[in-house]
């Protein structure tokens, strides 16, 4: 009877000690979603990986620790999906990974070079994000690759744009780095980017028909660059690129120079291309700004008009000196570009742009909170006293009274 109980008693711990792992109850320091397979374990000053996570785990966050070493460690999650290990002490991307991976999240760490067995042979991958890290030299091979859509190599030490990168990459994010040149070949084979950011780099030029095969391309960020535009041998390329290609151009180089462009346009290019000299950031979505294009079939030359039109998310306030900065903050400005007379060469047809603006007043804590108390208070609080102006039919009123009670009082007579 006694070697029942302890039998029992033995197979009891043994399920308590290894039901809890195979079942993989969520680890106290995560939270978890999913059956437990969705795991978030940031922002917890961990070292090492937490118990109880299971293997068929899909999602699994381990940002904002302190993992100096993940290598050989992951390897067992073979249905992970989304893995990010940002914002840790990491040296270099994790040995071993699962072939499972769609996205792989290692920005802010200390990895110095990313090599070529580090993203080998991860066919699943969508997204690879090393930005924000030291990365002197990227190694990659284009057909492991083969799912890869978006790669952010942005604010590392790079010198040269990496070579081979996968055919099928839509967006490349390589700014803030030391780029200064692009190797022969680089950019040939990659015909379905749209998106490249060569934006806060060392370029003074761009070699002869690098840009050539971007067929696809949608947008380029060339600003914040030393282009040398006072070599007329290496910079006339890249001028007549910007003006012959229909992608978007932020920053376009030697924007100030007119006696440049000009004389690098080519004989078919558009004459009312100009490069923008202030441009805008790329990766940020401005909520308080959108942009409505329509088609007017009218000539090129335009005009532009400017109506302003009162906001409706905040109170409009009456003040004496015309729009104040309370008004224009809570106002809709609407740009528009009408057709003139004039040249009728050109396009067939003329963009109207429709530029809604919003923004909070600056001083809004001192804004009243209805426009009919704003109203009343000024009535009420004016030093001169107001005078009512009869209109006129009012006064025809008063005029045509008398003669209608005469004409009563001589009818009750008779």
């Amino acid at each position: 009877m006694e070697y029942q109980i302890l039998n029992t008693s033995t197979c009891l711990l043994v399920l308590l000690v290894f039901i809890p792992t195979g079942l993989g109850i969520c680890p106290s320091s995560c939270t978890c979603s999913g059956n437990d397979r969705n795991v978030d374990c940031s922002g917890r000053n961990l070292t090492v990986l937490p118990q109880g996570l299971q293997d068929n785990l899909t999602y699994l966050n381990l940002s904002f620790n302190q993992f100096v070493d993940l290598d050989h460690q992951l390897t067992r999650f073979t249905n992970l999906r989304t893995l990010d290990i940002s914002n840790n002490w990491l040296k270099n991307v994790p040995a071993h990974l699962p072939k499972s991976l769609w996205e792989l999240y290692a920005t802010n760490n200390n990895i110095k070079v990313l090599q070529k067995l580090d993203t080998a042979y991860q066919w699943n991958l969508r997204v690879l994000d090393v930005s924000r890290n030291m990365v002197e030299r990227a190694v990659l091979i284009n057909n492991t690759l083969s799912s890869l859509k978006f790669l952010n190599l942005s604010s590392n030490k790079l010198w040269t744009v990496p070579t081979n990168m996968p055919y099928n990459i839509e967006t490349v994010d390589l700014s803030n780095n030391f780029l200064s040149q692009i190797l022969p070949g680089t950019l040939v084979r990659l015909q379905h980017l749209t998106s490249l950011y060569l934006h806060n780099n060392k370029f003074s030029y761009i070699p002869d028909k690098a840009f050539d095969q971007l067929l696809q391309l949608q947008v380029v960020t060339l600003y914040n660059n030393p282009w040398a535009c006072g070599d007329k041998q290496t910079i006339p390329y890249l001028l007549q690129w910007v003006q012959g290609t229909a992608a978007r151009v932020l920053g376009a180089p030697c924007a100030h120079q007119a006696g440049l462009w000009a004389s690098a346009a080519p004989a078919s290019a558009a004459p009312d291309r100009a490069p923008s000299a202030v441009p805008a950031e790329p990766t940020t979505t401005t909520k308080t700004h959108k942009q409505l294009q329509v088609k007017a079939v009218t000539p090129s030359v335009t005009r532009s008009h400017t109506f302003v039109l009162p906001g409706t998310e905040r109170p409009l306030l009456r003040q004496p000196g015309g729009l104040g900065a309370q008004e224009a903050a809570a106002t809709h400005t609407v740009h528009t570009q009408e057709p003139t007379q004039g040249n009728s060469t050109g396009s067939p047809t003329t963009p109207m742009t429709l530029s809604i603006t919003s923004g909070m007043p600056t001083n809004y804590s001192k804004m009243p909170q209805s426009t009919t108390t704003t109203f009343r208070r000024e009535e009420g609080t004016g030093s001169v006293p107001s005078t009512r102006v009869p209109s006129r039919a009012s006064t025809w009123g008063l005029s045509v009274l008398p003669a209608l009670v005469l004409h009563t009082v001589a009818l009750l007579i008779d």
